[in-house]
């Protein structure tokens, strides 16, 4: 069933957001420049399906673009939830700031402190039935690293980097439609000229540990999304760690089977997720 994100006044200026309301691993902020500038290849009528909608930064950049296209997102991992829950996290962040208000900026919390922000946690969960922990691991964890419910939390060694600001989503998917279903079913569901696929499937060979459906994916899972590729308008995206351009470059020219990517424009960015690691982002389109 698709869910029409709430409406807005059309007369009042929006917010656009050039990264997702709230932390989200993979999501494509740093690409936003250049997707803005690729989407002048696509039609501004046409029906863009986020397919792996993550975050939903990328549909939230199609509609600021392009306001008459229909834009869908399918919301598989329940980040409306997230967004919902802010008003609760905020809550849970002003709580934890007063108390570590005194406490030194990007250093460990230890002891007596660190056993009384795991009662804050503990106290805010039994009271609202939830806690978003990938947030919370922004702000108490080392840089990069998630924990995804209090068991991990409490294991975790935890340091005092507390945003100083409140989180806020008004107005991010307004006039977005929201699924939540197997990507594969979508796709069956919207094939006709005038779709552009969104692709932006969890990356092999990198880090998904605040994914809710990391386990999921496997290689032939990768494979399998190809299928959305062929004779379809789309965007991509994968890194140089997935090596899956490589490998359909090799099945190209071992075999008599088309590789998807065959005509598709390429785009990087890099991203450096600590001075020990990073990453480069791949971005390829086409239009039928």
């Amino acid at each position: 069933m698709i869910v029409r994100m709430t409406k807005v006044n059309k007369n009042l200026k929006k917010k656009n957001f050039k990264q997702a309301p709230l932390p989200f691993q993979g999501q494509k902020r740093r690409f936003l420049k250049k997707f803005d500038e690729a989407l002048e290849c696509f039609p501004s009528d046409g029906i863009y399906i986020d397919i792996f909608g993550g975050s939903g930064l990328l549909a939230h950049s199609v509609k600021q673009k392009y306001p008459e296209a229909r834009v869908i997102w399918n919301d598989y991992d329940n980040f409306k939830k997230r967004l919902e829950e802010i008003p609760s996290t905020n809550t849970l962040l002003a709580k934890l700031r007063n108390n570590l208000e005194n406490y030194p900026r990007d250093k460990k919390i230890l002891g007596l402190q660190k056993d009384q922000v795991m009662e804050f946690i503990r106290n805010h969960e039994a009271k609202f039935g939830y806690v978003d922990y990938v947030t919370l691991s922004v702000s108490l964890l080392f840089g990069g690293k998630y924990a995804n419910n209090y068991i991990e939390f409490e294991k975790s060694t935890l340091y005092n980097r507390i945003r100083l600001n409140d989180y806020s989503c008004n107005g991010y998917l307004d006039e977005v439609e929201r699924l939540s279903d197997d990507y594969k079913n979508i796709f069956e569901s919207y094939q006709n000229d005038n779709v552009i696929f969104l692709v932006d499937p969890p990356y092999l060979s990198t880090d998904t540990s605040s994914y809710t459906n990391e386990n999921y994916w496997r290689l032939r899972d990768y494979l399998d999304v190809l299928n959305l590729l062929d004779n379809s308008s789309y965007f991509y995206f994968t890194s140089n760690k997935s090596q899956i351009i490589e490998l359909c470059d090799w099945i190209e020219t071992r075999s008599l089977t088309q590789n998807p990517f065959s005509g598709s424009t390429r785009s990087t960015t890099s991203n450096q997720l600590n001075k020990n690691s990073s990453y480069t982002d791949i971005m390829l389109y086409k239009t039928i």
